[in-house]
Order: C-alpha cells, then sequence, then structure tokens
C-alpha cells in the first residue's frame, strides 16, 4: 500500500520542487502556458486523502473490537475479602489470590472463578449461556466471574484468578482469532505482492506512452497520469477484505457465545460434513448422577462405593464426580490415595492403603488382568437403561461395579435435527459400553456409533474420515478428546468441559450446546461470502480504476482521472470494503 503512495506522492512533490527551482532544467516539451506545471497541492491532498481514509478505517476497526470491550466491562472492579479473624474488606481484582475466601452479597458481580464453600443462591449466567433464567447455586458448585448474584448472599472460594478465569480466557481468544489470517488471506497478500510489481510497470509504461504519443505537453501528461496510476491502485482494499471480515465475524460470534480461535476455522466450517461427537457432557449434560451400586459376594455396597470415592477423589472427570458426590451424601469417611493415574479413556488406575485400586471399564479391566464376568449380566441391565457402568478391582480381583447415569441435553435432539438437515453425518464415539452407546443413539436417533473408545481410537477414527475424504469435525469436552480434537478439520470444544479440550479445539461452544454448531457454520457460511464480496469488489475497483487513471477514455472523452480524485477513489475503496464487513455484525443472528 505505502509502495505506491509513498512512490506517487514523492514523485509529484520532487518533481515540483525542481520545477519551481530550475525550471531550465526542463524540455520545452513540459512546459503549459509558458511555465512548467507543478503539483504540490496535489501531494498534500493525496497524503491528506489517505490520512483521512486511514482515520476511517481506524473507526471502523474500534467498532469491530466493540465485543472485546463489552466483555471486559463484564468483570467486577472488586471483590469483599473475609479475612483470617471473620472481619471483612474491598479489595482490588488484582488482590485477589487463589484460595481466598470471598463473600458476594445480592446484586454483586461474582469477581472471579471459583466454587462456593457457603450458602445457596440464584445466579443470572446469561453472561455465559444466554439462557435468562437464573441457576440455584449451593456449596460445592462452580461460580463463574463475571455472573450475578441475584438473591442470597454466599461465601466462595477463588480458585482461578487475573487472566486464568473463564472471561478472560474468552477475551483472549476472541483477540486471538480477530489477529489470526485466513487461508483466503494468504492468497490475498501473495496476489498484492506481485500486484505492486505489475502497478509499477504499468505506471511507467503509461509515462512512456503519453510521453511519446499524447498531446503537448506531452511529457507532463505521462508523468500526471503514471502518478493517478499508483495512487489508484494501491492495495489497501484488496489488503483489508479479509482481516475485517473476520474482526465482524468473530466479534459477533463472541456475544452469540460461539469462540473461533483463529481464522482458519471460520473457513473451514462451512465444508464440514461428517460430524464426531463424544457422549459425557456434548451429548448429555455432563452431570451425572449415581444411579446404583452392585457388590461382588463377599462385599458390601457401602465398601465399594467408599473405594471407588476415595480413588476417584483426583479426577476431574463428570462421572467421577457423581461418585464422590454419592459417597459424600452418604457420609463415608474417604481414604486419601497413595497414588493416582488417569488412564485416558478406560478409566482410573491408583493406590490405596498398600492395595492396587482400578476403577474403569471391560478395557481397563483386561489389562489389569481382572475377571470382570461374573458381573456382566448386571452392568448389561443397567446399559440397556443408558446407564455407564465401571467395574471396580482391589489387587486384580473384582469387587463390585458403580453405575451412574448423565441425562441427555434438552437441546440435543433439537441439535442434531438442524445438523442432519444441513446434510451433515453424525457419529457417537464414546468411552461408554458398547451396549450404553447403543441405547443412546438410539433414543437421539444416530445411526453410526463407537463405545469403548479410547483417545487413540477416537484419533483413529478422525483419520480414518479424513483419508476417505471427509472434512471431519469433532466435538467434546474432556481430556479424552483432545487429541482427536487437535487433529479433527475443526476442533469444537464445549465451554462446559476441561481446560484441555478447550485449549486443543479450534472454537469453542461458550454455552456448551450443539445448536452452537449450526449457528457457527451459518457464521462461517456468512463470512466467507463477505470475503469473497470484498476481494471481488477490490478486483472491480482496480479492473476499472487503472485503466481510468493511465487515460484510456482520453481519446474518447477529452477528460484525465487527477491524482487528487485517484486518492479519494482509494480511500473511497478502502471505506466500501470496511462497511460491508461491518454488515456481518448484524447479518449472523
Amino acid at each position: 500500500m505505502w509502495t505506491l503512495i509513498g512512490t506517487g506522492v514523492i514523485a509529484a512533490y520532487g518533481y515540483s520542487v525542481l520545477a519551481t527551482l530550475t525550471p531550465q532544467l526542463f524540455p520545452p516539451t513540459f512546459a503549459a502556458h509558458g511555465s512548467i506545471a507543478v503539483y504540490f497541492e496535489a501531494a498534500a491532498v493525496i497524503v491528506s486523502l489517505t490520512l483521512l481514509g486511514q482515520i476511517l478505517e481506524l473507526r471502523a476497526r474500534s467498532q469491530t473490537s466493540a465485543a472485546i470491550k463489552s466483555l471486559l466491562g463484564l468483570a467486577a472492579k472488586t471483590a469483599r475479602r473475609i479475612r483470617e479473624d471473620g472481619t471483612e474488606e474491598d479489595i482490588p481484582l488484582t488482590h485477589v489470590h487463589v484460595g481466598d475466601a470471598l463473600r458476594v452479597r445480592p446484586g454483586e458481580k461474582v469477581p472471579v472463578d471459583g466454587v462456593v464453600a457457603e450458602g445457596e443462591s440464584s445466579l443470572d449466567e446469561s453472561m455465559l449461556t444466554g439462557e435468562p433464567l437464573p441457576v440455584t447455586k449451593r456449596a460445592g458448585d462452580r461460580l463463574i466471574g463475571a455472573t450475578i448474584n441475584t438473591s442470597g448472599s454466599l461465601i466462595m472460594r477463588a480458585e482461578k484468578i487475573g487472566s486464568d478465569t473463564m472471561l478472560s480466557q474468552i477475551v483472549q481468544m476472541v483477540a486471538q482469532a480477530q489477529r489470526s489470517r485466513a487461508p483466503m488471506q494468504r492468497l490475498a497478500d501473495s496476489v498484492a505482492g506481485y500486484f505492486v510489481v505489475v502497478v509499477v510497470a504499468i505506471a511507467m509504461l503509461t509515462f512512456v506512452v503519453w510521453g511519446m504519443y499524447g498531446p503537448e505537453p506531452s511529457w507532463v501528461f505521462g508523468f500526471v497520469n503514471a502518478v493517478a496510476v499508483l495512487i489508484i491502485a494501491c492495495p489497501c482494499a484488496l489488503g483489508l477484505a479479509t482481516p475485517m471480515s473476520i474482526m465482524a465475524a468473530t466479534g459477533r460470534a463472541a456475544t452469540t457465545g460461539v469462540l473461533f480461535r483463529d481464522a482458519a476455522a471460520i473457513e473451514d466450517l462451512r465444508k464440514v460434513d461428517t460430524l464426531i461427537v463424544d457422549k459425557t457432557g456434548t451429548l448429555t449434560e455432563g452431570k451425572p448422577s449415581f444411579n446404583s451400586v452392585v457388590a461382588s459376594a463377599g462385599f458390601k455396597e457401602e465398601d465399594v462405593l467408599q473405594i471407588a470415592a476415595s480413588i476417584d477423589q483426583g479426577s476431574e472427570h463428570p462421572l467421577a464426580h457423581a461418585i464422590v458426590s454419592e459417597a459424600n451424601k452418604r457420609k463415608l469417611v474417604l481414604t486419601k490415595p497413595d497414588a493416582f493415574e488417569s488412564a485416558s479413556g478406560i478409566g482410573v488406575r491408583g493406590v490405596l492403603g498398600g492395595d492396587k485400586i482400578a476403577l474403569g471399564n471391560t478395557a481397563l479391566m483386561d489389562a489389569e488382568g481382572v475377571d470382570w464376568k461374573p458381573l456382566a449380566d448386571a452392568a448389561e441391565r443397567l446399559r440397556v437403561e443408558g446407564a455407564s457402568v465401571m467395574y471396580l478391582a482391589s489387587q486384580s480381583r473384582l469387587i463390585g461395579l458403580i453405575a451412574v447415569s448423565d441425562p441427555i441435553k434438552t437441546s440435543t435432539q433439537e441439535a442434531l435435527q438442524e445438523l442432519r438437515a444441513e446434510g451433515l453425518t453424525v457419529i457417537m464415539a464414546t468411552g461408554d459400553g458398547v451396549t450404553t452407546a447403543k441405547a443412546i443413539a438410539a433414543r437421539l436417533g444416530i445411526e453410526e456409533y463407537y463405545g469403548e473408545v479410547k483417545p487413540q481410537d477416537k484419533l483413529a477414527l478422525v483419520e480414518k474420515l479424513q483419508k476417505q475424504g471427509k472434512v471431519v469435525a469433532m466435538a467434546g469436552d474432556g481430556i479424552n478428546d483432545a487429541p482427536a480434537l487437535a487433529k479433527a478439520n475443526v476442533g469444537i470444544a464445549m465451554g462446559t468441559g476441561t481446560d484441555v479440550a478447550i485449549n486443543s479445539a479450534h472454537l469453542t461452544l461458550v454455552k456448551g450446546d450443539l445448536r452452537g454448531i449450526a449457528q457457527a457454520r451459518l457464521i462461517s457460511v456468512d463470512t466467507v461470502r463477505n470475503m469473497w464480496q470484498n476481494l471481488g469488489f477490490a478486483f472491480v475497483y482496480n479492473a476499472l480504476g487503472i485503466p481510468l487513471a493511465a487515460g484510456v477514455l482520453y481519446p474518447f472523452t477529452g477528460q484525465l482521472l487527477s491524482p487528487m480524485i485517484a486518492a479519494l477513489a482509494m480511500s473511497l475503496s478502502s471505506v466500501s470494503v470496511i462497511t460491508n464487513a461491518l454488515r456481518l455484525r448484524g447479518h449472523v443472528k
């Protein structure tokens, strides 16, 4: 951009200085009405119009960043910390530390992410989920910073502060996506590089042709037209064509709960024809509740639940939370494990009181050499009901099983219907048993499903479909989904999932609602269409503008395009592209 403008302005100004100070150096053919024409005002006006265009562009860019500014405005400014002696003090948000006890009074915003320590209240989480109905929070429930406490008083324990809070992560993701470059932008940049060389060549050719064949003063006409070509052909409209669309779309998407991590995901999502979905937390609520416990001969149900809950204390998996919650409800005394290991996708292992404990599916039992068949019939009956079943073994001996149920999200059925209507093939891949997978798939009308799937199996499924020519999206929320999320053409994380899953994905659905995928595809289609419109406008503008600036119509009309008018046209072309991109802010519903 600046190469062409700078060359044109320097040429006009330098020519004018020489013509004023040393007019005798110029041949008679450069004279008009007895003197050498100068173009000081043209150089000044070109610079002024260019700067005006930059000001308009900056104003438009600030509008695309309005989404980030509005998100930042949601954060609380202070927090009320409870001292060790029970007294309270108001402190700036930057002074909050992990582990601090904070009081959130009715009407106040939750200052940081954390967990309820005491109290019960209803919170307005519409800034996060978009749902207007308040959500009841009790001891042990998680709180998200910037949500609003609408009724009772709560005491919370701070867990994530500063840049680690969900609100900060959302802002960072939106900003990162707005700075990223779409594949289409790389094409535009490549074209612009060659474009500058071609324009300089056209300007030089214009100068020579007018000088040799134009009317007197021919070389002056040649110079003026060459400068006009350099100015009007500035590729700023081409350079703005895709970034402005990306900035407008990501800002709008953020306000609807769809967070794109990079621009490439916006382009790729519209091409997706196959969607692989995890079950727990994606199709289901991700808040499993305890179903039942079955003990092997010689063991009590309470003992099975106590051992399972003790080993699961170190797990982030929602199924583990359900088991620990049930144990706490029954007031069982839990033992801290001596060792803990998450066998991703199949269960957990650990050491409890010197005994090796394994809790998970049949794949884990087989790996540990445990005979799980004595409880196979009981497990099958529970799976037919849609429950997730975990076998528990101690010292390679089966001691029982635990079943946990996870209700299907109320929005899942509608979301799947929308996705099928758009032509997507939906495949379910879950670590649950095949029978459970079959039961859930039947309820949701999913024809292709896979059970007892490990993380490497999900990754292999993505790769297999890609080799078949499919454009694959993977939707999940757990650590075990991370490899497949990263490998998929578009990885989609649930905002209610783990940090590992969110960081591995290309976009995040803040509400954890699959209907967001259909909305994200609409954003993708609209954005790519908008980018092509901008590129098309930039191409047509230059295809028409360069010949006009070179003076091709002069033999027919006797009119030439002055450098000042060329500068105005260049600025207006940029503003037109920006204005078209800003339509996306209201176009995406």
